[in-house]
């Protein structure tokens, strides 16, 4: 029986587990949630399954690092496509001989981002994708603020726009910190030092990308060494993403890669032909 691919995206769950119990499907692809892509992985039998699962991407920005130059990198990280990117940048970890600067100069900066209407072509922050998301996002931000956080930026939204939103003095076990917000919503903290910034970030369940903002060499190596990710950019913010190389996660940001070689990989079993010499 041939094999089929089957990529499943934007699809209802139970439309999607019709189909990856379907045995003439060889290979699984899905790109979403990870509660539902491991509950098919669960139930795709001997499929081949490539998870691409979101996170919650960080961003170091580690001292000797010029803010001019990197605050609208991050800003953008932070806010393009209103955040529903699954490499947006989500937390941002800064050395705190920076912190207080930078947060000055992020919170500045993303106060005159253009936000509204996707049609025009300065907009930076359009409208979430469904009414139900806007409210989702903002109780998110609401439970921070109850369990002390600290909001600098935004926390409202009108109609489905939800404006950049900048929390501080957040906990690992805030929604904000610990899942994917999938929206223009980041957390900023101060750091004592480059290892605890690598420990901070490697705090998550989720493991797909992460930016390092560095001048020093060893911490650049240091954290691709260390970092649980599936991909470390040095001196680049998350969000970047080129299609002839690897890219997938780690952990609850799932298994296997894309981008065109790797993809060919993963959907290709590999086959050995032995020739011997003829029996005469």
């Amino acid at each position: 029986m041939p094999g089929y691919l089957l990529s499943v995206l934007h699809m209802t769950p139970e439309v999607a587990e019709k189909l990856v119990t379907d045995e003439r499907m060889a290979v699984l692809s899905f790109t979403g949630s990870d509660s539902l892509g491991f509950r098919l992985k669960s139930i795709a039998g001997k499929k081949a399954v490539l998870l691409e699962l979101g996170g919650n991407a960080p961003c170091v920005i580690d001292q000797g690092v010029n803010l001019d130059a990197v605050v609208p990198r991050v800003a953008e990280a932070c806010w393009a496509n209103a955040g529903q990117v699954c490499i947006k940048a989500q937390r941002l970890f800064v050395h705190k001989s920076l912190f207080a600067d930078f947060v000055d100069k992020f919170v500045k900066f993303s106060e005159r981002v253009a936000c509204g209407d996707p049609m025009r072509e300065d907009t930076v922050v359009g409208p979430l994708i469904e009414a139900r998301h806007v409210t989702r996002v903002l109780d998110w931000v609401r439970e921070a603020q109850s369990g002390g956080a600290k909001l600098l930026l935004g926390g409202h939204s009108e109609g489905q726009v939800v404006y950049p939103t900048i929390l501080t003095g957040t906990s690992d076990n805030m929604r904000v910190c610990k899942d994917e917000v999938f929206g223009p919503v980041a957390v900023v903290e101060s750091v004592d030092s480059f290892d605890d910034a690598i420990i901070a970030c490697n705090r998550s369940r989720f493991g797909l990308q992460a930016g390092i903002f560095t001048p020093d060499v060893g911490h650049a190596l240091k954290a691709f060494r260390t970092l649980r990710y599936g991909g470390v950019l040095i001196n680049d913010t998350p969000m970047l993403r080129v299609d002839n190389f690897p890219y997938g996660g780690m952990k609850d940001s799932g298994l296997g890669r894309e981008g065109v070689r790797f993809a060919v990989e993963e959907f290709t079993e590999p086959k050995v032909l032995v020739l011997g010499a003829p029996v005469v």
